[in-house]
C-alpha cells in the first residue's frame, strides 16, 4: 500500500475507513419502557435484518424496545434500544454445543424514508457483558478513547460544553440512552473534523455543524446520493464552448440569476435542486423573471429517477421536456418525501427545450458560466458534513473525482486573497455552511466539480 494510503487509513479519513464510536451498555432490559407503537414497525424491521439468514429454530424474537425518533418531513430517523432473545440451541446439526436460550441488547439505527426500512447500525450484545447503572453517568463519561489518540487533559470538559451548546443550537432532544450515543458520536465527528482541517489545502474550517450528532453512514444515507456514482444511461449532446476568456470574477446572485437558498430536509433529492437551480437561471436570463420553482415535482412524476433515494440531473431534464414544464414552488410545494404525481400542464410557468454536457475544463465552464449562467454539477462531498466556511480544497485521495454524491449548483467564481474558488449553491439551509453556500477551490478539478456539469437550454 502506497505511504499515503497508510496515513489516510490510519487516520480514519478514507471513505468508510472511520471507526465507529465506542457506544455505552445500559444496565439490562428490566429497567426499560415499552414501546410506543410507533417504534414497532422499525423495531421489527431491525429484528427481521438481525434474523436474516438464521434457521426458523434459531430465530430471535423481540422483547423490549424503546427509543428515540428524528424528523425531517416524513423522513425518519430511529434509534433504537431493544432486547432480543434467542432460543436455546440444542439441535447438534446447527450448534456443536447445547446452549440456553439467551438474552440480548440491541443497539438499532433504522432510517424510514418514502415507506421503506433502511437499517443503517446493528450492535448486539449479552446483557451481563454491559456496564451497570447509568442513572448518575455524565456526558464526560461517555468518551471513548477516540484512534488511541493522544487527547489533552481537559478534553472531555471542553467536549461537554461544546456538545451542549449544539445541543441548545440546534434544538436537539434525545432520549437518555439516545444521548449517550449521540454525544459519542459528536465526539468522534469533532476528531474526525480537526483531521480533515490539518490536512485541507484551502482556507476552509472544519468544525461543529447541524450534521455533527451523524455518524457517516447515517449522513451519507440521508443527506447524499449514491446514484451520481452511476453513468448515465444516455449522455446529453456537448454544448459548444465559449470562446471568450472568462472574466477575472463573476456571480449571478448580485445579477438577480440566482433563488434564494433552500432546503432539502432528511432527503437525497439534491438532484432535483441542482437542476431546478439552473432551469431557474436559464429562464431568468432568456424572460427576464426570476421564479422559485419546484423539486417536489420532479420528486413525484420523474418515475427514471428515485426521488429521495437519488437520481440523475440527466434524468431530471429529460423528465421536465417530457411532462412539459415545471410548476412554481408556491403551486408545488416541497414536502421532502414521495407523493402521487399532482402536475398540472396548465399551471406550468417554465419549459425548457434541450439540455446539455458541459467541458470538464474549468476555464471554459468559467466562461460558460459567465456567458450562458449557473451550471447544475455534482461533487465529492468529502468534508460537507463538517464544513463552516471558507475555500475548501481537500487532498485528492480524500476528495475523489471518480466518487461523487452530491449534486449542487455552480454560480459563480472569483478569488480570495489569491486563491481561486468556485461560489457553491447548495440545498442543506441558510444555517449550513456560509449562509447555505459553500467555496471549492477552482482549476484544480477538486472533488471532480468538473466531471459532470450540465444545463437546460431555453430558447
Amino acid at each position: 500500500m502506497a505511504p499515503w494510503l497508510q496515513l489516510l487509513l490510519l487516520l480514519g479519513l478514507l471513505p468508510g475507513a472511520a471507526p465507529a464510536p465506542n457506544e455505552p451498555r445500559a444496565a439490562g432490559a428490566q429497567a426499560w419502557e415499552l414501546a410506543s407503537p410507533e417504534l414497532l414497525e422499525p423495531a421489527r424491521f431491525a429484528l427481521e435484518m438481525y434474523n436474516r439468514g438464521r434457521a426458523a429454530r434459531t430465530r430471535a424474537t423481540l422483547r423490549v424496545v424503546r427509543g428515540g425518533v428524528r424528523r425531517a418531513g416524513r423522513g425518519s430517523l430511529y434509534s433504537l434500544k431493544a432486547t432480543l432473545v434467542e432460543p436455546p440451541c440444542n439441535d447438534p446439526t446447527v450448534c456443536q454445543l447445547r446452549v440456553s436460550k439467551k438474552t440480548l441488547l440491541c443497539s438499532f439505527e433504522v432510517l424510514d424514508e418514502l415507506g421503506k426500512h433502511m437499517l443503517l447500525r446493528q450492535d448486539c450484545g449479552p446483557v451481563d457483558t454491559k456496564i451497570t447503572d447509568d442513572k448518575n453517568e455524565t456526558f464526560s463519561s461517555f468518551l471513548p478513547l477516540l484512534n488511541k489518540d493522544p487527547l489533552p487533559q481537559d478534553f472531555s470538559v471542553k467536549m461537554v460544553s461544546i456538545f451542549k451548546d449544539f445541543v441548545t443550537t440546534y434544538n436537539r432532544t434525545y432520549e437518555t440512552t439516545e444521548a449517550r450515543w449521540r454525544m459519542s458520536v459528536f465526539a468522534n465527528n469533532m476528531v474526525r473534523a480537526q483531521k480533515i482541517q490539518a490536512l485541507d489545502r484551502g482556507t476552509a474550517r472544519y468544525g461543529v455543524t447541524k450534521f455533527s450528532d451523524l455518524t457517516e453512514e447515517e449522513f451519507r444515507t440521508i443527506y447524499l446520493n449514491p446514484l451520481l456514482k452511476e453513468e448515465p444511461d444516455k449522455r446529453m449532446r456537448l454544448a459548444q464552448s465559449i470562446p471568450d476568456l472568462p472574466p477575472p470574477e463573476w456571480d449571478w446572485r448580485s445579477k438577480g440569476a440566482v433563488t434564494k437558498v433552500k432546503d432539502q430536509g432528511m432527503c437525497g433529492s439534491c438532484w432535483a435542486f441542482s437542476v431546478t437551480g439552473n432551469v431557474e437561471g436559464q429562464w431568468f436570463l432568456k424572460r427576464g423573471s426570476l421564479l422559485s420553482l419546484s423539486e417536489q415535482e420532479l420528486l413525484d412524476c420523474d418515475k427514471v429517477d428515485k426521488a429521495c433515494l437519488g437520481g440523475l440531473p440527466s434524468n431530471a431534464y429529460s423528465a421536465i421536456r417530457t411532462l412539459g414544464g415545471l410548476e412554481t414552488e408556491d403551486d408545488y410545494s416541497y414536502h421532502g418525501h414521495l407523493q402521487a404525481c399532482s402536475f398540472s400542464a396548465e399551471k406550468a410557468k417554465v419549459y425548457i427545450n434541450d439540455s446539455v454536457e458541459l467541458s470538464q475544463n474549468e476555464q471554459k465552464l468559467a466562461a460558460w458560466l459567465a456567458k450562458k449562467g449557473p451550471i447544475s454539477v455534482a461533487i465529492n462531498a468529502f468534508g460537507m458534513q463538517f464544513y463552516r466556511h471558507g475555500i475548501s480544497h481537500p487532498l485528492r485521495p480524500l476528495c475523489s473525482p471518480w466518487l461523487i454524491d452530491h449534486a449542487v449548483l455552480l454560480v459563480g467564481y472569483g478569488n480570495r486573497s489569491a486563491t481561486p474558488f468556485w461560489a457553491i449553491k447548495n440545498s442543506w439551509g441558510t444555517d449550513w455552511g456560509e449562509e447555505g453556500y459553500y467555496y471549492l477551490h477552482r482549476g484544480s478539478g477538486a472533488c471532480g466539480v468538473n466531471i459532470m456539469a450540465s444545463s437546460a437550454v431555453v430558447d
